[in-house]
């Protein structure tokens, strides 16, 4: 299963909190107002200003914010930055060192995977995750024109789920 770790989904949470800071924002009240505990807030914040993604200032009136417009940072940019590069397989990183590299027939397909998951990460910005569409665009992109019957299909399931559950 692909997943991200809860740390990378913290610092998301913090990052998208971050955008509705017009002022510095010190640890103390990113934690409070994310719920998330500060001694995870400051490690993260840490990560993510080595990263390039956030800056910081000291003193009194100290804190972080983001380096960048949320529209400039990228899902892919916050994957790397908390989790290093997308690599679902051995293969499929830039430092691959599978022994069975040579012999295996699938390890382009799955460099290929990785690519258009890299791309659709690309393609959403920090400022689209504080404001998500309740559409599904990403179903779209990666399935190319054959895919809008399967996104119809998996928009009238999630409309049917919601209304059944408001």
């Amino acid at each position: 299963m692909l997943r991200i770790s809860k740390l990378t989904d913290y610092g998301t949470v913090i990052l998208v909190h971050l955008t509705r800071q017009a002022r510095l924002c010190p640890a103390s009240d990113v934690a409070a107002d994310t719920g998330i505990a500060l001694p995870t807030v400051q490690k993260l914040l840490k990560t993510l200003g080595k990263s390039g993604l956030i800056e910081s200032a000291r003193g009194a009136e100290g804190g972080y914010r983001l380096s960048k417009a949320p529209h400039d940072i990228s899902a892919a940019d916050i994957l790397d930055a908390l989790e290093g590069p997308l690599a679902i397989t051995e293969c499929s990183g830039d430092d691959s060192s599978c022994e069975h590299e040579s012999n295996c027939s699938a390890g382009g397909a799955w460099q290929q995977i990785n690519t258009a998951i890299r791309k659709a990460l690309l393609d959403v910005s920090l400022a689209e995750m504080r404001n998500p569409s309740n559409e599904f665009p990403l179903v779209y992109r990666v399935l190319g024109e054959a895919g809008v019957q399967q996104q119809n299909e998996a928009s009238e399931l999630i409309t049917g789920i919601s209304k059944d559950n408001p």
